[in-house]
């Protein structure tokens, strides 16, 4: 730490129990009383100096020893400060340094030592001491700045202040300031700066942003240092820390006293600071950091600007997050729920924007296809996502930062959403409209399979299971059963607590594709008319026990479970695999003899077979679906008997 050395006379004070003089022939005709020390000196060198101590004699026309005493009261830097400048005046040596200095200027501005009362004065020594040594070495520069937090207002009075926040800025700025290289993945100046309160952090990083030198990644990890420095820790039953990085003195809680209220709105402060000086650019900070910020913005109550804000961050890069990331404690007086859902789906609705915005405004959206769960009261294809009518409704508005979502960022995103839609659907709490907006929040691109979706479904039906039949209705529509895996439709076939009408999709495109493999035709696209009049002709006034035995021969027909049944997706399978097998040997033996011929009639005659019943399967007639379908059963087992 450098150190200047100012007067060459030796040091001539003394004390006397609460009076403090100067050691000298000459008789002291001036009294000043600083603090609790009264100081007996000469007129003559202190007020050639000082402008303050020459307008106070003259107003009070104090004399020697018996006249009026001089008080300064609330003198800034205190006993020590007055002390130094009093001994520069008598030519004694004062030894300057980063740790003194600022005191030293703010009491040399307060009494007046400027070059206006006598040539090469205090504050111009010091002055030039500072910007020609201090504020060109990066420890004294922070030393300097950090102890003009104790005399703020002065501090920024004579500019002593933003000297030192704008050279500390300019040693970051430039690459030749760099003392040594970082170990961590903080810049080499993130962890001393991180120990300045939240204003001098604030006007800092400010300085910095405005050099345009440093890359806004650099400032974002120097965010997130001190966010890690400060930020107290966030937990569902509230905050943890008191830690408390703000600036000024003699404040009501410097004594620890501090009510938990004073304490939340100081770090309220300090979040609302971090998150306006979060850089433009997309990637300067992680998608995991911003949730952590609105965690604590939520438990700490911040404005509504920080949270949109954040939310709008959050959502330009919600393709980073994970799902623990998502589970934004809950503490609303409002919602029992464990989560906060009202905030994820916010999120979703930026996400959606930002979707829209990458899409040209002149291309119409694309027809959505056909679904089999369409009822009479529903135009065609699924329900609208929430992000389809966001396009609509909100249109116009297009966030400037907005980046094109890829399809790997949206399949990302949609696995993100289920995954946090299966944790919020254990929360007995939950509310099914809440859970169906965020679920309707994502893009349909989004989902490549429902598999994800059906264990949400699930999950909810196994935790609610009081829901009604309309509730568990009404869930299910999210679902799109030709987009379920082979296993997930293995096990929406025997799930008992999904609708029968959901059992009839699942069944319905599970023999659908075997059928395409046997036939090589596309598989159909909806459900034959006849299915939907069986399930159309389900009426509350039936009985429970009908629709039982009804759910049960469709669950035992899904999975097969009669050996001989080849209505089963297992029997249609085996067909499918066999008329593979003969269309090969039909392009490999077409020049054999007659042997052949009949083989491949055979094999023809079975594959026909199979296609005949599945086409008797979809033209049940409307009018008696029980009947027939009880006939079909023994058929088959009949047929199979036969080819057997």
């Amino acid at each position: 730490m450098k150190f200047m050395k100012l007067g060459t006379r030796p040091d001539t004070f003394f004390s006397n129990e609460s009076v403090r003089s100067v050691c000298t022939e000459v008789a002291t005709d001036l009294q000043i009383l600083v603090g609790d020390c009264l100081y007996q000196l000469h007129k003559f060198p202190l007020l050639s100096k000082c402008l303050l101590l020459q307008a106070l004699c003259a107003e009070s026309g104090c004399g020697g020893n018996g006249g009026d005493v001089i008080e300064l009261p609330g003198f800034p830097g205190g006993v020590e400060a007055f002390d130094a400048c009093a001994k520069f005046c008598y030519g004694i040596t004062v030894t300057v340094s980063a740790r003194n200095l600022v005191p030293l200027r703010c009491a040399a501005a307060h009494l007046g030592m400027s070059e206006a009362a006598d040539r090469g004065n205090l504050a111009a020594k010091l002055d030039a001491f500072l910007a020609s040594c201090l504020l060109r070495r990066w420890k004294d520069a922070l030393a300097v700045l950090n102890s003009t937090r104790h005399y703020a207002p002065l501090c920024e009075d004579i500019g002593l202040t933003s000297r030192c926040v704008d050279a500390i800025a300019a040693l970051i700025a430039n690459p030749a300031a760099l003392p040594a290289h970082s170990t961590s993945a903080s810049p080499w100046w993130a962890h001393d700066v991180a120990e300045l309160g939240v204003d001098l952090f604030w006007r800092i990083m400010v300085a910095v942003k405005a050099t345009g030198a440093v890359h806004e990644k650099t400032v974002g990890d120097a965010l997130k240092a001190y966010a890690r420095r400060w930020l107290p820790n966030v937990a569902k039953d509230g905050i943890v820390g008191a830690d408390q990085p703000f600036d000024g003195a003699g404040n009501a809680d410097d004594d620890g006293n501090a009510s938990v209220k004073q304490i939340a709105t100081r770090h309220r402060l300090l979040l609302e600071k971090i998150v306006s000086l979060i850089p433009a650019e997309r990637d300067a900070v992680s998608c995991s950091f911003l949730l952590k910020l609105l965690k604590a913005a939520n438990i700490l109550s911040a404005s509504a600007t920080s949270k949109a804000e954040l939310v709008r961050r959050v959502a330009w890069q919600l393709e980073e997050a994970t799902v623990g990331d998502l589970l934004i404690p809950s503490l609303s007086c409002v919602s029992e729920t464990l989560y906060d859902v009202d905030a994820v789906a916010a999120i979703l609705d930026e996400f959606a924007l930002r979707h829209a915005a990458a899409i040209p405004a002149a291309a119409p959206p694309p027809a959505l296809a056909v679904s089999p769960d369409d009822s009479p009261g529903r135009s065609g294809g699924h329900r609208r996502s929430r992000s389809a009518e966001s396009v609509g409704f909100d249109g116009a508005r297009r966030s400037s930062s907005a980046a094109p979502v890829s399809l790997d960022a949206l399949v990302r995103v949609g696995r993100l959403v289920d995954g946090f839609l299966i944790e919020v659907a254990r929360d007995p709490n939950m509310p099914l409209d809440k859970l169906l907006a965020i679920a309707e929040a994502v893009p349909e691109t989004a989902r490549p399979e429902h598999d994800g979706l059906y264990k949400v479904v699930d999950t909810y039906l196994k935790v609610h299971p009081e829901m009604s039949k309309s509730a568990r209705k009404r869930l299910c529509r999210v679902l799109n059963c030709r987009k379920l895996s082979d296993k997930a439709c293995a096990h929406a076939a025997q799930n008992e607590l999904l609708p029968l009408r959901i059992v009839v999709q699942v069944l319905f495109f599970e023999h659908a594709r075997a059928a395409a493999l046997a036939g090589g035709h596309a598989a159909a696209t909806e459900l034959p008319s006849n299915i939907k009049a069986l399930l159309q002709s389900k009426s509350g006034s039936e009985e429970d026990d009908t629709d039982r035995v009804d759910e049960q021969r469709l669950r035992v027909l899904a999975a097969g479970a009669s050996p001989g049944d080849d209505w089963s997706v297992e029997g249609l399978r085996r067909a499918a695999s066999k008329i593979a097998t003969l269309r090969m040997k039909l392009e490999e033996d077409d020049h054999d003899g007659a042997d052949d011929d009949e083989f491949v009639r055979k094999q023809a005659g079975l594959a026909r077979s199979a296609s005949l019943r599945f086409r008797a399967f979809c033209a049940i007639p409307a009018g008696k679906p029980k009947r027939m379908l009880s006939k079909l059963w023994p058929l088959a087992r009949g047929v199979t008997t036969e080819r057997h």
